[in-house]
């Protein structure tokens, strides 16, 4: 998430990334999440939206943790690494350029290690995701 404030001094608005999940810093204000942690932050919450969760946007989201149970097969993997990279590339490809990717399911956990680079700054980043079910 991601509010504007307009500076005193009339220098045009300046950007505030929201830190997710929600939470409040030690001064007991909402917590900010600087821009490079902000984008780690929309990537997490686009792997583990399911489709239909977002009111107004229902076809937002991977759906991976919707496939945790499936019996884990080179299908499997091949269709998980589709999802995700076009997922990305929808949603997030005007932020983020995708150097590398690898989707794995085990078990009930579903781990999706993501090298990229933010395009904004230029920082080039690595990833690990992991999302499961628990009992």
């Amino acid at each position: 998430m991601t509010t504007t404030r307009y500076p005193a001094n009339g220098a045009g608005p300046a950007r505030t990334d929201l830190a997710f999940p929600f939470r409040t810093d030690s001064r007991g204000r909402t917590a900010e999440a600087a821009y490079d942690d902000h984008v780690r932050d929309m990537i997490e919450q686009l792997l583990f939206t399911g489709p239909g969760e977002r009111v107004m946007h229902p076809d937002f989201g991977c759906g991976l943790l919707d496939l945790v149970f499936a019996p884990n097969s080179p299908e499997l993997a091949a269709t998980l690494q589709l999802s995700v990279q076009a997922a990305l590339q929808r949603w997030l490809g005007d932020v983020i350029e995708v150097v590398s990717l690898d989707v794995e399911s085990e078990d009930n956990v579903v781990r999706v290690e993501l090298a990229y680079v933010v395009r904004r700054t230029g920082a080039r980043r690595h990833d690990v995701f992991e999302g499961g079910v628990t009992a």
